[in-house]
């Protein structure tokens, strides 16, 4: 058959190929994957069917229906996975951002009322419409950043109509555009003010009165383990309730403190754990004993929080702990979908090399959400999503920090215009 999209004269072409593929990349594999140059993709319909060097492209194959990208020496990549994103949700806290600046943490904002709890008000006000329009905007931005799979918790309903509405409206969202949606139930974000003092009886609540709407409507469920929110115990029985009902299991754990929530959800078979801001080196090596629980390292929320604390990303890599980076998109801790940046600050804040940081944006975030046989790496079979970046070495991706490099986005075969 002949192709359907052809991207030729790349000058450098990231597979992420060549390491392992029956779990994440740890240790050397997480740079020891394969740079084409001089190299093409090729695809059928929404698959890749050939990669190589020029030399080696059939051009019997490229007929007057092919379209063809020509990348002009440019780097080509996969598309970037965002593997922890609070998508859908109403209103701002740039008012909160001011009390920040003057002082006042994270956790006080919270105990005051602000905080999480000040965008469950206005998500909770909020239609449907409105939600599914914020959130379509949101991946609209999102695209742009050569965004192809993102994951989109709920968490800002903390009832039961609201947060079935968000996990609804993220489904929705995704099948409205282009960028795939992973939906991931957070309902356990944090105490909401019905339950206040009761955060035991609330997860009882979600287990037996919510999750079990929830099969087949969203993938993962995930928990804030923090003080002030849910506690290690609370947490164990409530994830542990979860996989029975057949779920994905994810945890928010070690932001603010070192309660061992990670290596906890780590010996449940969780996909993730994600911010380890403080996870101390034994817990890590529970987690890289567990083999494919992903440490989700998010760069930017101690950047906007003003923490001096961040993930110990050169640990994590040497003691063999998969990791993958994302920014954890939501309006109080980082209201930025700048993947790049994310990645850029993790070279400085958190010891990642380059290689090790596209990685971590790409295959490693890819498993991070289930789909990796799927996305993350330029293979024969694999979903064709797949950037062409303004830039011909690799090595300036983290260099310009802040810009967006992505000239083209390809996803599922099909190259994307700006609308």
């Amino acid at each position: 058959m002949p192709y359907s999209l052809l991207i030729r004269n790349c000058g450098q072409l990231l597979t992420l190929a060549g390491g392992p593929t029956d779990r994440p990349l740890t240790g050397a594999a997480l740079t020891d994957w394969q740079v084409l140059t001089d190299a093409f993709v090729a695809c059928e319909g929404e698959r890749i069917v050939a990669v190589g060097p020029m030399a080696a492209l059939d051009e019997a194959k490229v007929t007057a229906e092919t379209v063809v990208v020509d990348a002009g020496g440019r780097v080509v990549m996969p598309g970037l996975v965002e593997c922890h994103t609070h998508l859908v949700f109403a209103g701002n806290r740039a008012q909160e951002f001011q009390r920040k600046l003057q002082g006042e943490s994270y956790l006080d904002i919270l105990a005051s009322g602000g905080g999480i709890l000040s965008t469950v008000r206005a998500t909770r006000a909020a239609s449907e419409a409105e939600l599914l329009a914020n959130a379509l905007r949101h991946l609209e931005g999102f695209r742009r950043y050569g965004i192809t799979t993102l994951e989109a918790k709920s968490g800002y309903g903390l009832d039961k109509d609201t947060e079935l509405r968000l996990v609804r409206v993220a489904r929705e969202a995704g099948r409205r555009q282009p960028v795939r949606v992973v939906p991931t139930f957070l309902g356990a974000h944090v105490v909401p003010p019905e339950y206040k003092g009761r955060g035991a009886a609330y997860l009882d609540f979600l287990a037996t009165e919510v999750l079990p709407e929830l099969r087949g409507e969203a993938e993962f469920v995930d928990i804030f383990c923090e003080e002030g929110a849910f506690s290690v115990p609370d947490s164990r029985r409530y994830l542990a309730r979860a996989r029975e009902l057949g779920f994905g299991l994810k945890i928010h754990a070690e932001q603010l403190h070192d309660l061992g929530g990670s290596a906890m959800a780590a010996e449940l078979g969780a996909v993730s754990v994600d911010h380890c801001d403080y996870l101390n080196a034994a817990d890590a090596g529970r987690i890289a004993a567990a083999g494919a629980t992903v440490a989700v390292l998010l760069p930017l929320v101690p950047l906007f929080l003003r923490q001096s604390t961040y993930a110990p990303g050169r640990q994590l890599i040497e003691q063999g702990v998969p990791v993958a980076l994302s920014t954890d998109f939501n309006p109080g801790s980082c209201p930025s979908k700048n993947l790049w940046l994310a990645l850029s600050v993790a070279c400085l804040k958190m010891g990642f090399t380059l290689k090790e940081a596209v990685a971590a944006v790409t295959l490693n975030a890819a498993w991070a959400l289930n789909r990796a046989a799927e996305i993350g790496s330029l293979v024969v079979g694999k979903r064709a999503d797949m950037l062409v970046l303004d830039l011909r070495d690799y090595q300036e991706i983290p260099y310009w920090l802040g810009e967006n490099p992505v000239q083209q986005v390809i996803i599922g075969g099909q190259a994307q215009q700006d609308s």
